[in-house]
């Protein structure tokens, strides 16, 4: 008997269970009831049994609430103190008003501890250190080179300096003082050319030329555009407006002229140390002290006249001051400004032309210094027209000077009697070469 051949059928529920069947009667699926079977069939295993709603418990809300976590022993529990227990017991924060006391009560009762008055008045500067600043080692033959060289250029400061202004040539004193004043009030981070021009500004301007009472009564914009070439022109309008007001407010003969004393200078606004000192030789001719400047400054320091080196021109003040002899301290104000204009300049100096650097006396010289490209400097002094000296004992206290020129071929013999010293020769060098004041 042959075999019957065997029929397979697939499960419609799950399509992954198959029916092996030998009988050929077909096998009637019934139809699945619409109650209970859904829209469409799905081939993906059922992971979770169906719930029904009808058979869902209610949730118990209370097992979501809050519990606070148990404190772990190793942190220190944060005890609260009575003051915030109450607050918690009292919802609301409670207000209480606090009386004001008027200002007029304040004014009558006073301050309850004594205020320090604060003056407006600037310090003045000091006038001596109390240890004197040792002298440098070679300062008086770097100082007689540089004296030298002085009388071999022509700087700026010689014909448009402070103390020269171009507007008084027959004017009086008194106005001539006031124009120093305002050029040394100008020349701050200004160069001598423009100080000078601006001075020149307002005298021409100005009715009546430049003079306390004009100034003072000019308007502001005026002023500016006299002087809107120099270094920080809108304070500067303000500082000389100003000091002009106040120097016509002295009484007598003195309304409108420049103090003769530091602390008369140093009251006016925008007049410093450097200012005052410069006023005083130039104006009255009173020698007071050394007017500091960036090329005083910046020469000295460069020379190591200062041990430590100072930080400020008030510090070169005081140690130059200390060492330097009085009868100097007006001219080496002029002298290191050319020398710090032309030779020693802020930036790239002149070292190959200084004889400081010939003579190898400069400690911050700079060795092959290239002048190709630069600004020709004219100078009259070269280091074969130096001067050579020979102080020969003579007879009966007497001493004999002997002055070479090996360009010119002049040569001159003084006899002085009693000169021994080095300073009464150097007087008398003074007085061949030209004047000894620049």
């Amino acid at each position: 008997m042959p075999p019957r051949p065997l029929r397979s059928t697939r499960s419609l529920r799950d399509p992954r269970v198959t029916l092996i069947t030998s009988d050929v009667t077909p096998v009637k699926v019934e139809p699945p009831s619409p109650s209970s079977a859904s829209t469409y069939t799905s081939l993906r295993r059922a992971t979770r049994s169906v719930v029904s709603s009808s058979s869902s418990r209610p949730v118990d809300l209370g097992s979501y609430a809050y519990k606070p976590t148990t404190p772990s022993p190793r942190k220190r529990v944060k005890r609260e103190s009575p003051a915030a227990a109450d607050r918690e017991d009292d919802p609301l924060v409670k207000l209480e008003e606090v009386p004001l006391t008027p200002i007029s009560q304040l004014a009558e009762a006073g301050p309850s501890r004594p205020l320090t008055p604060r003056s407006n008045k600037k310090p003045m500067p000091q006038m001596a250190l109390a240890k004197p600043h040792p002298a440098p080692a070679r300062w008086e033959e770097q100082y007689r080179l540089i004296e030298r060289m002085r009388r071999g250029i022509v700087a700026p400061v010689d014909d448009m300096g402070c103390e020269r202004p171009r507007t008084t040539t027959d004017a009086d004193p008194k106005t001539l003082r006031f124009h120093i004043l305002i050029s040394l009030m100008l020349s701050s981070q200004t160069k001598d050319a423009v100080t000078s021009q601006a001075v020149t500004n307002l005298h021409i301007t100005l009715p009546g030329g430049l003079t306390a009472e004009s100034l003072a009564v000019a308007s502001p914009e005026t002023v500016q555009k006299c002087i809107d070439k120099v270094g920080f022109w809108r304070r500067k309008t303000e500082y000389i407006q100003e000091a002009a007001r106040t120097l016509l407010e002295r009484p007598g003969d003195l309304s409108g002229d420049v103090p003769d004393t530091i602390e008369g200078l140093c009251e006016l606004k925008g007049v410093g140390p450097k200012m005052a000192f410069l006023a005083l030789q130039c104006a009255w001719d009173i020698n007071a002290g050394i007017g500091v400047d960036v090329h005083v400054h910046r020469i000295t320091n460069r020379l190591k006249w200062h041990k430590p080196p100072t930080q400020t021109p008030e510090q070169t003040r005081l140690n130059l001051q200390s060492w330097l002899p009085p009868e100097l301290h007006k001219p080496i104000n002029p002298m290191l400004v050319g020398f710090g204009q032309v030779i020693c300049l802020p930036v790239g100096p002149r070292c190959d032309i200084c004889l400081l650097g010939k003579a190898k006396i400069c400690p911050s010289r700079v060795a092959n210094v290239k002048a190709e490209g630069r600004k020709e400097v004219v100078y009259t002094f070269t280091a074969e027209d130096e001067v050579k000296m020979e102080v020969i004992a003579g007879q009966q206290g007497s001493a004999k000077v002997e002055i070479g020129y090996e360009e010119e071929g002049v040569k001159q013999e003084l006899l002085e009697p009693g000169m021994r010293r080095v300073d009464e020769v150097l007087e008398v060098l003074d007085e061949v070469d030209g004047a000894a004041s620049i």
